[in-house]
């Protein structure tokens, strides 16, 4: 009889915290995981003791995955930010522990996209200027700098998958669309690239960010690119904080050199729903702040829940990691009648000499093999027979260079 496999699908346990959406808990189920949730964020000590023994942990936006969780988390297998962003969670130590981070790259995309082009009408508008006037007893009717959307230009800084969606969204309520990405990118419908961020900034009525957080986007927008807008422009931000000079944008508006802004991110944003939130935004003309709810809808949220736990069970499953944002990328077939030996080893000279030795020493025949690295580790994903897999899986462990070992049916 043939020992069993490393670990038994209903001794998977996954720790969701944040309120995921319940559709991950379909997935998750349907494979006899067994699923623990937690309503909100932890803080880090208390989600050291709780991941000691948890495979795969869901968080969102507020939980911080550090390297001492990730140290503390000995059998944890992945990573799941039911969300776009990843910078809460340590990437590259998550990858030297040969742990995959996967997130939801497509599934919020509509949501932040119908948002920013109601934005846009809003702020054209001047409506919840007029709104809070209202609300406050004054009747204000007036078209002064009141404006249609059609014909305007819109500029779109970072053509990803959000940023081309309100570009689509934007030429089918008559706009014209202008973007700047720093990687080449095929332009949806009449998209029209522009060579610079300066030379989109000087021509938008519209400017919208829909950039990662990285040392490049930090402050990208600050008082010189704001003096390159026109004055009649507002300015739109749904991705990420620290991308946008606050303090410059504040000075804009209140000196009249910028029309209005909608921001729904912030530098720093509290870690649940509260009182006492702060910003130099706060009271200005013609502009909207949100709590950080671009991709906050029950059709996003619902999508994110399949599309990271869809992810987080082929990687459990078969090992695949496609899609996974600090990860080598590899997806294989599995052949029938085999075991599947999966190898997260460091990246250097001699680690496939060593496991080749290993296999060619102990008569195993390779039905598939696949390797795929990155500079620090590598991935080796290999179907073996089921009668020498477990002794191939226990040599190959004991390499001094293994990261993690585990073996799949």
């Amino acid at each position: 009889m043939l020992p069993p496999t490393s670990f038994p699908k209903n001794e998977i346990k996954i720790l969701l915290l944040e309120n995921v959406h319940p559709s991950a808990d379909e997935l998750f189920g349907a494979e006899g995981f067994q699923i623990d949730r937690v309503n909100g964020a932890l803080k880090e000590d208390e989600l050291v003791e709780r991941v000691k023994d948890v495979h795969v942990i869901g968080i969102r936006s507020k939980t911080r995955i550090t390297a001492r969780v990730l140290d503390e988390a000995r059998r944890l297998l992945s990573v799941g930010a039911f969300c776009i962003g990843t910078n809460q969670v340590d990437l590259v130590h998550a990858n030297s522990r040969g742990v995959p981070v996967f997130n939801a790259p497509f599934s919020n995309t509509r949501s932040v996209a119908e948002m920013v082009i109601a934005e846009t009408i809003i702020l054209s508008r001047q409506l919840f200027d007029r709104s809070r006037e209202v609300h406050d007893g004054t009747w204000k009717k007036l078209a002064t700098n009141c404006h249609e959307i059609r014909g305007k230009t819109l500029g779109i800084i970072g053509y990803g998958h959000i940023g081309r969606q309100v570009g689509v969204l934007a030429e089918m309520v008559g706009m014209h669309v202008l973007f700047y990405d720093i990687a080449a990118r095929l332009p949806m419908g009449n998209n029209r690239s522009m060579p610079g961020l300066h030379d989109l900034l000087a021509v938008s009525d519209f400017v919208t960010l829909h950039v990662p957080e990285t040392p490049q986007t930090r402050l990208m927008i600050g008082a010189a690119e704001l003096a390159r807008m026109k004055p009649s422009a507002c300015l739109l931000n749904a991705s990420r904080g620290t991308v946008v000079d606050l303090e410059a944008l504040a000075e804009a508006i209140k000196e009249k050199r910028l029309a209005g802004a909608a921001v729904d991110v912030y530098p720093e944003e509290p870690e649940s729903n509260s009182d006492g939130f702060s910003s130099v935004l706060r009271g200005l003309p013609n502009v909207v702040l949100t709590p950080h709810i671009g991709g906050s809808t029950e059709e996003a949220q619902e999508a994110i829940g399949r599309e990271v736990a869809g992810a987080l069970v082929k990687f459990v499953n078969s090992g695949a990691t496609t899609g996974a944002v600090n990860f080598p990328q590899l997806e294989l077939p599995q052949a029938r009648n085999t075991h599947r030996v999966l190898n997260i080893h460091r990246n250097v000279p001699g680690v496939i000499r060593d496991i080749t030795g290993i296999i060619s020493d102990r008569g195993a025949n390779i039905h598939a093999q696949m390797l795929a690295t990155d500079p620090a580790i590598g991935y080796l994903v290999m179907d073996l027979d089921q009668s020498l897999s477990h002794e191939v899986k226990k040599a190959v462990a004991a390499l001094e260079t293994s990261i993690k070992t585990r073996i799949l049916y």
